[in-house]
C-alpha cells in the first residue's frame, strides 16, 4: 500500500474514532438531560429520552394506583432513572436488556465513581470502599428494576422478564400470612441479582450521647421530636406525619400511621406530652395546616416539617453536641433496646415498634448488653450449681 492509502487508511480511522466519540457524547449527553419529574402527582421521566421508557411511567402509576407511600414511589422513580441513564448511555431500550445486561449494571454500581468517595488506592476506614454504592442501594435499585419488569410482563405476558428467578424466600410476605388462607400462602421465589450485604446491628445512643445531644435543641417543637423518638420509639416519617388531632395530651397517647398505612397507638411520655403542649400553646405559628410539626420562621413559616428540614435540624445538632451517631433513627434504636434491657415482653416490643416480623424486634435483644449479660450469667450460675 502506498503513502495515499495509508494517509486514507488513516484518515478513515480517525474520522470513525471521533464518530465514536461524538456518538458517546450524544448518548451521555442525553442521560444527562434524562430526569425525573413530579407532575399532577406522579413521578414522570422527562427530558429527551423519555420517550423511550414509557413503560416506566405507566410502572410509577401503577404504584401509586395501589397506594403505595409517596415518599416509596419517589425511590422507585430515582432506582429507575439510574438504570435508564445507564441503558442511554449504553445504547440500549429495555427491549434488549438481559440477564449479562443486568449483570452488568450491577458491576457498575459497585464499581461507578461518585461524589463522597476517596478513589484510587484512598479506601474509607467507614465501610473499606474507594467506589461504588453501598450494598444496600445496589439491592434497592435492583429490586426496582425486577419489579419494573415484573409489571411489565404481567402487563404483557408474551414480553421477557430478564431477572434470573432464584430459590424461594424463607417466608411468605406480610399480607399473605393472615385471613382465611394464609395457611396456602407459599414463599415466594427470590432472585439471585443480589448483592451480599453485611448484616450489622444497629447502633442506639448511651444515656451520655442522649443526654447531650436532647441538651444542645433550643425550642419546644425540636424536644418534642426528639421526645417522640427517643421515649416513643416513632420513626422520623411517622414523626413528620403526625397530626394536632393524632395526640390525645390528657389520656397520653399517640396515634401513629406507620410503614404500609398501618396505624398503632403509642403510650406518650409525661415530659414529652409537656413539650408538645408549650410548643402547641407558645410556638407553633397560627396556619391552616394540620400537621403537628411546621416550620417556625422564614419563607415556609407555617408548613408543615419536611424530610430535610429535620435532617438539616439534626445535623446541626449532632455537631454542636459532639454526637457523631445522634442521628434521628439512633433515637428510635435507644428506645428499642431500652425496652429489652428492660425485660419488656417481645410481642409488646414489636407493637410498640410497629415492626411487621417479631425477627426485626428481636434484634434488640441482642442489642441489649444488659439483658444479654444478665441472661448468660443466669445460665452459667444454672451449670455450676449441676
Amino acid at each position: 500500500m502506498g503513502r495515499c492509502g495509508v494517509g486514507y487508511a488513516l484518515r478513515v480511522t480517525v474520522f470513525d474514532l471521533v464518530a465514536v466519540h461524538l456518538r458517546y457524547i450524544r448518548f451521555v449527553t442525553s442521560a444527562q438531560m434524562l430526569r425525573v419529574e413530579q407532575r399532577d402527582g406522579c413521578w414522570r421521566l422527562a427530558g429527551p429520552a423519555a420517550d423511550r421508557f414509557g413503560v416506566v411511567d405507566e410502572f410509577l402509576g401503577y404504584l401509586a394506583d395501589r397506594n403505595y407511600s409517596p415518599r416509596t414511589v419517589r425511590a422507585y422513580a430515582f432506582d429507575l432513572l439510574a438504570f435508564v441513564r445507564w441503558l442511554v448511555v449504553d445504547g440500549l431500550d429495555l427491549d434488549g436488556v438481559g440477564t449479562d445486561v443486568l449483570l452488568r449494571f450491577m458491576t457498575h454500581c459497585r464499581t461507578a465513581a461518585h461524589p463522597g468517595r476517596p478513589g484510587g488506592n484512598v479506601y474509607s476506614i467507614v465501610d473499606g470502599r474507594n467506589a461504588g454504592f453501598a450494598p444496600a442501594t445496589i439491592n434497592r435499585r435492583l429490586a426496582a428494576v425486577s419489579a419494573l419488569f415484573g409489571f411489565r410482563q404481567m402487563r404483557d405476558p408474551a414480553a421477557t422478564n430478564p431477572v434470573p428467578r432464584g430459590r424461594q424466600a424463607r417466608r411468605a410476605a406480610a399480607g399473605e400470612r393472615s385471613g382465611l388462607l394464609a395457611h396456602l400462602a407459599k414463599p415466594r421465589p427470590r432472585s439471585p441479582l443480589r448483592v451480599r450485604e453485611p448484616r450489622r446491628l444497629p447502633r442506639g445512643l448511651d444515656r451520655a450521647e442522649a443526654k447531650a445531644l436532647l441538651a444542645s435543641f433550643r425550642t419546644d417543637r425540636d424536644r418534642a421530636i426528639a421526645g417522640l423518638m427517643l421515649f416513643s420509639g416513632l420513626r422520623s416519617a411517622e414523626v413528620l406525619g403526625l397530626q394536632v388531632s393524632d395526640v390525645d395530651i390528657p389520656r397520653g397517647w399517640v396515634r401513629v400511621v406507620g410503614k404500609g398505612d398501618k396505624e398503632r397507638r403509642v403510650p406518650l411520655d409525661v415530659d414529652v406530652a409537656g413539650l408538645v403542649q408549650t410548643y402547641l400553646l407558645v410556638e407553633r405559628p397560627d396556619t391552616g395546616s394540620r400537621a403537628l410539626f411546621v416550620v417556625a420562621k422564614g419563607e415556609h413559616r407555617g408548613q408543615p416539617l419536611t424530610a430535610a428540614g429535620l435532617r438539616t435540624i439534626f445535623r446541626y445538632h449532632r455537631l454542636r453536641a459532639d454526637v457523631p451517631a445522634g442521628h434521628p433513627h439512633a433515637l428510635r434504636h435507644s428506645f428499642g433496646t431500652a425496652l429489652a434491657e428492660a425485660g419488656v415482653d417481645l410481642a409488646v416490643l414489636q407493637a410498640l415498634m410497629g415492626h411487621d416480623h417479631v425477627d426485626s424486634s428481636a434484634a434488640y435483644i441482642h442489642l441489649a448488653p444488659a439483658h444479654v449479660r444478665a441472661s448468660y450469667d443466669a445460665a452459667r450460675a444454672r451449670q455450676r450449681a449441676q
